[in-house]
């Protein structure tokens, strides 16, 4: 073989190997949760200093109303939505002071994610037949079939499809579509369920409405309750006043008679 066909060759090879070897590396640590209790060790106040108990509650009233939710946004990475989870991210952490948003991938069914270790190794083993087909064949006791010398007088052309086709297979099979998010533990949107994306006011109603001491829907319904009154006042003064129009007009007719 040239040195083409070795690269050729050897690159499939390389790939497959460092799959195999992301595959079994163990997972990393993750990283540890901020603890919004504990002071920063950099700031320098002493215990007996006065301003170190000012420092304290202002502290405290950092949390905000999502101190202590935890949302989960388990998205498809092969499908390019961590653009769209980064941005839902800033949107709850803006519109929820406090909250802890976790960035997940969600993978795909296991049948799935066996598959898509195999397309390597269907790959190798394709390419490899048809570079040392006239080797392999005989090893088994079998005569090569016309269709191998086909493929093999145009080798290149054919290895350059079954990469390109295996590549697509196995990016089609590494993604889920899912866009899940979870608040406490608890699911609240699902794209697999409603084949869409929510919106932004969506799922800030949603994961407002979860949180234990919000009152995102309470302010919503006072404010229409407001509004209502607003228009009634505004409509029973007009009627008042058309009322009283209409009876002085009817007293003056009578003294005028």
């Amino acid at each position: 073989m040239d040195r083409v066909q070795l690269v050729l060759l050897g690159l499939p090879i390389l790939l497959f190997c460092s799959d195999m070897v992301t595959l079994f590396a163990p997972q990393p640590p993750s990283a540890p949760k901020p603890n919004h209790n504990q002071s920063p060790a950099s700031d320098g106040l002493q215990p007996g200093d006065p301003s170190a108990a000012d420092a304290s509650v202002q502290e405290a009233h950092v949390d905000g109303p999502g101190s202590g939710t935890t949302v989960d946004l388990k998205f498809c990475a092969s499908c390019s939505y961590r653009g769209n989870a980064m941005t839902m991210k800033r949107m709850l952490e803006t519109s929820f002071p406090g909250i802890h948003v976790n960035l997940e991938n969600y993978p795909p069914p296991f049948p799935k994610r066996a598959l898509s270790k195999a397309v390597p190794i269907l790959q190798v083993g394709a390419m490899a037949t048809l570079m040392a087909g006239d080797q392999i064949f005989p090893r088994f006791g079998m005569v090569p079939p016309p269709w191998y010398y086909s493929l093999r007088a145009n080798r290149f052309g054919t290895m350059a499809s079954i990469w390109l086709f295996g590549n697509f297979a196995q990016s089609f099979l590494q993604s889920s579509g899912a866009f899940e998010v979870y608040c406490n533990g608890q699911l609240v949107f699902s794209k697999l369920s409603e084949q869409r994306f929510p919106s932004e006011v969506e799922l800030q109603e949603l994961i407002g409405n979860k949180l234990p001491d919000s009152r995102f829907g309470e302010n919503q319904d006072s404010q229409f309750v407001e509004n209502l009154d607003s228009q009634s006042v505004e409509n029973f003064n007009s009627q008042s006043g058309e009322n009283l129009d209409f009876q002085f007009e009817e007293n003056l007719e009578k003294v005028s008679s």
